[in-house]
């Protein structure tokens, strides 16, 4: 997985004042914790974040968080764990950075992507994708961005479950093995509609033999 740069900035004040002069100098409140037992207190640029964010194909974003002091330029490997945002303007209002060591296993959830069209999905069947992300452990330098699930071999009535998924090399799933990933269902749509039609055709025949009973009188 990439890792980008972010540069940071250690802060002493807090409250909404301080977090209003921040933002108004391009940049956003941001807290890191993890591995020290005490938070540590931070401000990161603002645009830099934002354009990590948009550019990145993983919901697990991983940061190189180079943070700057009195004491010099100190260097933490980051997860971005959750992002305050404004709900009317859409700006990013504060920032949680869990930090990582490189010799401890993280586990996180790894989106699923379905690749290629199921066989079943020709014959009229219906891919339902019931299980979206899978809960994985590694280490933080063994983490992907997704995982690929190949489907187009299913026919209508097959599944794919968790124990299927290849997994790449030092990555463990932590979820059940029988847990249903996706399923191409039978065209149940297209049975309902020619039951209907058959009721349709039967109601026709029913007031047809009324009028000729009546024509009869």
């Amino acid at each position: 997985m990439a890792q980008e740069a972010l540069a940071a900035q250690i802060r002493t004040s807090t409250g909404k004042g301080a977090a209003r002069k921040l933002r108004r100098s391009n940049q956003i409140p941001a807290i890191v914790y993890g591995v020290d037992p005490s938070p540590l207190m931070i401000a990161v640029n603002y645009s830099q974040l934002a354009r990590i964010i948009r550019r990145s194909t993983s919901d697990n974003i991983m940061l190189d968080l180079q943070i700057e002091s009195e004491k010099g330029t100190q260097l933490k490997k980051v997860m971005l764990k959750e992002l305050q945002v404004d709900p009317i303007k859409d700006t990013l209002l504060h920032a949680d950075f869990y930090e990582v060591s490189m010799d401890k296993e993280i586990t996180v959830e790894v989106r699923i992507n379905l690749v290629g069209s199921p066989e079943g999905v020709t014959k009229g069947g219906i891919l339902q994708h019931v299980k979206r992300e899978l809960t994985v452990s590694c280490l933080p330098d063994k983490l992907v961005d997704s995982l690929d699930v190949d489907v187009s071999a299913l026919d209508i009535g097959d599944a794919i479950h968790v124990k299927d998924i290849q997994l790449p090399e030092g990555i463990t799933c932590l979820d059940e093995e029988d847990m249903t990933v996706a399923v191409v269902a039978a065209p149940t749509v297209g049975v309902e509609e020619k039951v209907e039609e058959e009721e349709e055709v039967e109601e026709e025949a029913a007031e047809t033999e009324e009028a000729e009973e009546s024509e009869k009188e």
